[in-house]
């Protein structure tokens, strides 16, 4: 597979037509790992989910793959991307979504109202501007499926960084996500991961 990433990277599109057979069943187990925690009868189903991600893979020609867990990561990023980008058209449709804020392990389990994916994927974000390899690692580990090991090839550190970095984004996140009445006053934690 790594080889087939590596000859799509350069160019050969028989290289893409080979490996897609290879990467469709673990994109499907991804996107049912998305799809799995959104309410019931949600209009966008985990294959429509894939095609859409497998699109914008295919439409990515900058990329330099670097290899299996690099090419599953991304492919998690995009389809966080889609179920965000779905979940606040929805909550622009609606009248009255407030910003309800949720514990972390609810919104980890992307909960049946697309409020929560939308408060995860504005906590990353905030994370990443303070510290980007903490919001990848939880977005390899979450949201892309990815095992310690595979987390620590894409982002060339070791485990026991991954398992660090993991510990410390999930307390972050887990501030980030508590409701205001449970935030720590300015000045008593420290904000940084």
């Amino acid at each position: 597979m790594t080889q087939l990433l590596l000859a799509w990277s350069a160019g050969d599109q028989s290289a893409l037509d080979a490996l897609a057979p290879l990467v469709y069943d673990e994109l499907r187990r991804l996107a049912r790992r998305h799809m799995g925690g959104e309410r019931g009868g949600h209009t966008l189903q985990a294959t429509a989910l894939v095609n859409e991600a497998y699109l914008k893979l295919v439409e990515i020609n900058r990329v330099q793959w670097q290899n299996r867990a690099h090419f599953f990561a991304m492919s998690a990023r995009l389809m966080r991307r889609i179920l965000v980008d779905f979940a606040r058209a929805r909550r622009s449709q609606k009248r009255g979504a407030g910003g309800q804020k949720v514990s972390l392990d609810e919104a980890l389990l992307v909960a049946d109202s697309g409020q929560d994916l939308i408060a995860v994927d504005e906590a990353l974000q905030a994370l990443a501007n303070v510290d980007a390899r903490k919001s990848q690692v939880v977005e390899m580990r979450f949201f892309g499926g990815l095992s310690v090991q595979e987390t620590a090839a894409a982002l060339n550190v070791s485990p026991d960084t991954v398992m660090r970095d993991w510990k410390v984004a999930k307390a972050w996140l887990s501030r980030e996500l508590a409701s205001p009445a449970q935030r720590p006053t300015p000045g008593s934690k420290k904000k940084t991961p």
